[in-house]
């Protein structure tokens, strides 16, 4: 059964997130500065806050030209100047703004590599096979009934890859880490033979396994009654 990917984490509301972004356009460029700023000091980001630092001088620049024509018709070169640095803040800092916004707020991690997102599944496909064994703990009828440890039989439950060793056939015990189909099958005739397992070193002992099988064995092997 292939593996499930960890579930979406409910966050908070991303209303806060799109009011930052879009701070641009509603500000006609001039609060650009101050939101690229933010995300300078929330992301401690150096490349934001050069971000920050064009769009001021932007802006300013803008601001002086406007202030030095205002009374002059200004060079076709100053007019096209102007009209940059009215835009950048405004239109290019809004799609900016919008291009980055996850990153700033951190709905997805910006540069998690592929070695940390195995990390995080490995971790998860932990987490799964503790509540499944923690709910056949407690719960066995229950247990049987999601059908945990059997990713032979149609199910919905996720158990994290656990095999209940005590009634999996012996194909499905040959995917334990370590085990062949030689091993499996003489699992499945130690287990005729006692009637079923408690423990992991119950089933090395039983089967005559190799010791290093055994942690593998407490790791995704479950016993239920």
């Amino acid at each position: 059964m292939p593996p499930f990917p960890p579930p979406p984490v409910q966050g908070p509301s991303n209303a806060p997130s799109y009011l930052w972004a879009l701070a641009p356009l509603y500000t006609c460029g001039f609060g650009t500065p101050f939101s690229m700023l933010y995300a300078a000091i929330r992301r401690r980001s150096w490349g934001y806050g050069a971000a920050a630092a064009g769009y001021a001088t932007a802006t300013g620049a803008w601001i002086y030209l406007v202030e030095l024509y205002e009374d002059t018709q200004e060079p076709a070169l100053v007019s096209l100047v102007m009209i940059f640095c009215m835009l950048a803040p405004w239109l290019i800092g809004t799609v900016h703004s919008l291009a980055v916004r996850r990153q700033v707020f951190g709905d997805t991690p910006p540069y998690e590599t592929g070695n940390e997102q195995a990390i995080a599944l490995a971790q998860h496909r932990r987490a799964l096979r503790q509540q499944a064994r923690e709910l056949a703990e407690h719960d066995p009828v229950m247990a049987r009934e999601l059908r945990i440890g059997r990713p032979d039989l149609p199910r919905q439950y996720d158990d994290g890859g656990l095999v209940d060793v005590n009634h999996a056939p012996a194909p499905v015990i040959a995917n334990l880490p370590g085990l062949t189909p030689a091993l499996a099958e003489q699992i499945v005739r130690a287990r005729d033979q006692v009637g079923g397992f408690v423990s992991a070193e119950d089933v090395s002992a039983a089967a005559s396994l190799p010791p290093n099988l055994t942690s593998d064995l407490a790791e995704y092997g479950i016993f239920l009654p």
